[in-house]
């Protein structure tokens, strides 16, 4: 039997903090005590004093780039990534190659996970303006979600057929998810600047010709559908102070029929970084401004936004050190976004428990993910101690992406992740990863 107990943590689940002791059995947490008293012969004993021991992170939007473009990242290495950055659980994108838009195509990504995951997976099913048939027969009970791109991104899979659209939303009972940026909005805006600067658009035009307007107008209009079709709709990356007016917290969570969510990078940068960033933080939708930021701070912090994800997209360095119009968008973030939120608990922008609802809760109450997320007796023990004071620096012989860069190099963070545990394996401890790939499908309660 695989038998840990953690003690003296800082045990962080639903809304408070108290220490205490954590006992795991097998994949199982069997235990949760103010004190748990066990011969050191019967198991394996981490005192975790000083340090917070919270569930798994649950990543709602990753792109791991398999199959089809394994050059940027792959789900053996970006997983990897994953736990040693306390993310436990991921839910992967469609826009691979071949786009997921099939159940085929779908169930082919599961099996690769099944051998190479060192962390748990689900995958989203794709819509296109003409697979609908396809995406009715996504089982619910193993597939987290539909994506729709609403605006083009990575992998042309943009949706931009009204009927087909309201289709989509009018018949599955899935939680439709959404990329939100309006491509006519986006090309307008292009066209002008490729008028005033030809081929040498600088990458400070960026959140321009993706503008909060293109956001807002493809943000407002999956809203309206959703409230005119009763669809489940969750709303990916957003980046906005005007779409905030779209969300509200006047109702729980769960009985929300819409859900929004942003981004580590939406968070921490601002467009004056594209300065010396360039498109090593050129992202779609684009990184706003210091005023965008604070509102999205604001309303993460009083429910309008009810989750923290990373969107982690790695592409090559050779790839983003082209132009700005040739280089792509995306980064690796997997890695550094749960130390990045808790060096924004250090300045005093959120709260631990807070991290931990938006993180970890919220994901598997929104998913509906079966077992996974809090700190509880029955629960899948996916589990992560952080310590909040014992610094170390990003460099590239410690980045695990296999695009080898981040935009948090050099960075010096506070808080360190020092264990993760996957289905109750210890996976990671302190900057190893072990050859572990405990990851398992996620399911959901549906």
């Amino acid at each position: 039997m695989n038998r840990i107990l953690i003690k003296n943590a800082k045990i962080v689940n639903e809304g408070s903090i108290f220490e205490g002791d954590v006992l795991i059995e097998n994949d199982l947490i069997v235990e949760v005590a103010d004190s748990i008293s066990l011969k050191t012969s019967d198991c394996k004993v981490i005192d975790a004093e000083g340090s917070y021991l919270m569930p798994g992170a649950i990543d709602d939007q990753v792109h791991f780039r398999e199959p089809g473009l394994t050059h940027k990242g792959d789900i053996e290495s970006e997983s990897r990534a994953a736990v040693a950055g306390g993310i436990t659980s991921f839910i992967e994108q469609p826009n691979t190659v071949p786009n997921a838009v099939t159940q085929e195509i779908l169930e082919d990504k599961y099996q690769i996970a099944a051998v190479k995951s060192f962390a748990n997976y689900s995958f989203m099913m794709g819509a296109t303006n003409d697979n609908l048939e396809e995406v009715l027969k996504t089982n619910p009970k193993n597939v987290a979600g539909i994506k729709i791109f609403l605006g083009s991104s990575t992998g042309n899979m943009l949706v931009d057929n009204e009927a087909t659209l309201e289709k989509i939303f009018s018949s599955t009972p899935m939680l439709i998810a959404v990329h939100c940026e309006d491509e006519t909005t986006i090309q307008n805006n292009l066209a002008a600047f490729k008028e005033q600067y030809g081929d040498d658009v600088p990458v400070t035009a960026h959140h321009l010709i993706r503008s909060a307007e293109a956001c807002y107008i493809s943000s407002s209009k999956a809203v309206a559908l959703a409230k005119k079709t009763g669809a489940r709709l969750h709303i990916f990356h957003l980046s906005t102070a005007k779409e905030m007016e779209l969300f509200t917290n006047k109702i729980p969570l769960e009985d929300k029929k819409i859900t929004a969510e942003v981004c580590v990078h939406h968070l921490w940068f601002t467009d004056e970084d594209y300065k010396t960033k360039g498109n090593f933080i050129k992202w779609n939708p684009a990184v706003k401004t210091a005023e965008d930021r604070a509102e999205l701070w604001k309303a993460l912090n009083d429910g309008r936004i009810d989750v923290i994800a990373t969107d982690h997209a790695p592409h090559t360095k050779e790839e983003k050190m082209q132009s700005y119009l040739n280089a792509p968008s995306g980064g690796p973030l997997v890695q550094h976004a749960v130390v990045a939120m808790f060096e924004a608990h250090h300045q005093g922008k959120i709260s631990v428990e807070k991290i931990v609802e938006k993180m970890c809760h919220n994901p598997a109450k929104i998913f509906k993910i079966e077992k996974r997320g809090f700190v509880k007796e029955g629960y899948f023990a996916d589990l992560v101690i952080v310590n909040p004071s014992l610094p170390w620096s990003v460099k590239p012989e410690n980045i695990l992406a296999k695009c080898g860069w981040s935009p948090f190099e050099n960075y010096t963070f506070k808080s360190r992740i020092t264990h993760t545990f996957v289905n109750g394996q210890m996976v990671y401890n302190n900057f190893k990863v072990k050859d572990i790939r405990a990851g398992k499908r996620l399911l959901f309660d549906r």
